[in-house]
């Protein structure tokens, strides 16, 4: 029998957290983050996770558990994942997945494989390298002579992820978005029900503008700060976050608080314009209004 699984998916600000809460309260839920900044210890307001009162009203699961130097991947998030649905399903309790992270929600929805044959460090370092030299884009260019499927999806800035696709295909001979498209058609442990909300982007682009205010006048800047007296570096996965990356750019500078404080608001848009897309393109997901999202989600789920 498969495990029921709830998921809130959607773009950054288009209130996935509200919509998650409400939703475990009333199916006696528990919620489980699926968003690749919220995981770190430190980093509350740039991630923007769930406050202590809100944590207080639902348990939270992978959430502030890891150090921000710490390596991590998905499929290290994928098995955490899966370990922390099992024991809220053994408890009686709904699995509510609730982020932003396309691929953390892909990777357990569709129970994705990672083992450790297709990997190799060799080629890493070797990738790693051209990166260095010649940057991103010419990786980019590398793995569109093979999968240009996943040369059109991932970014030219994300470069682990682009060294493991390339990676990936040079060790198995399969691209890996040939290889998720197999997996997505494999059977799965979940019977996922996939929500988000559907905001006109104009209205999405003002709510994340003004997130970026509130961040900033919560105090988003004394945090980079304390960050780095901490000793965590701009090279770091974790310090790449929009938001951190700009203001240690500040900090260091290379620009002015208010050119920071721009470049966050549209590195965010951007992010959250990659966010719908990724999200379209699954049909399972039911796209919600904002006005009447709780009510609605809540019929959909009452009448499966």
């Amino acid at each position: 029998m498969k495990t029921r699984l709830i998921v809130v998916a959607g773009a950054t600000a288009s209130g996935k957290t509200a919509l998650a809460i409400e939703l475990a309260k009333r199916f006696n839920g528990e919620i489980v983050s699926a968003d690749s900044m919220q995981i770190y210890k430190y980093m509350d307001i740039g991630s923007a996770k769930p406050t202590s009162e809100e944590r207080a009203a639902v348990p939270h699961h992978l959430i502030d558990f890891l150090e921000p130097d710490a390596q991590w991947s998905v499929a290290d998030y994928t098995a955490l994942a899966h370990e922390v649905i099992t024991d809220i399903s053994a408890r009686g309790k709904t699995p509510i997945m609730a982020g932003g992270t396309g691929l953390y929600i892909n990777s357990v929805v569709n129970d994705v494989s990672f083992g450790e044959i297709d990997t190799d460090c060799k080629i890493r370092e070797e990738l790693q390298s051209i990166a260095d030299a010649e940057g991103g884009e010419k990786l980019i260019e590398i793995l569109n002579e093979f999968d240009s499927e996943s040369a059109q999806k991932l970014h030219p800035n994300n470069v682990r992820r682009v060294i493991r696709a390339i990676e990936f295909y040079r060790v198995t001979g399969t691209p890996i978005s040939k290889h998720q498209e197999m997996t997505r058609q494999a059977q799965t442990r979940y019977e996922p029900q996939m929500f988000t909300i559907e905001w006109d982007r104009k209205t999405l682009y003002d709510r994340i503008n003004r997130r970026v205010d509130m961040m900033m006048s919560d105090g988003l800047l004394d945090e980079v700060k304390r960050l780095m007296e901490m000793g965590y570096t701009k090279d770091m996965n974790s310090m790449k976050g929009i938001g951190y990356k700009e203001l240690i750019d500040y900090l260091n500078g290379e620009c002015s608080i208010d050119e920071a404080d721009d470049l966050i608001k549209q590195s965010s848009r951007r992010y959250a314009k990659r966010q719908l897309t990724w999200f379209r393109r699954d049909e399972r997901i039911q796209r919600l209004s904002p006005e009447n999202a709780v009510e609605e989600a809540a019929r959909i789920i009452e009448g499966h």
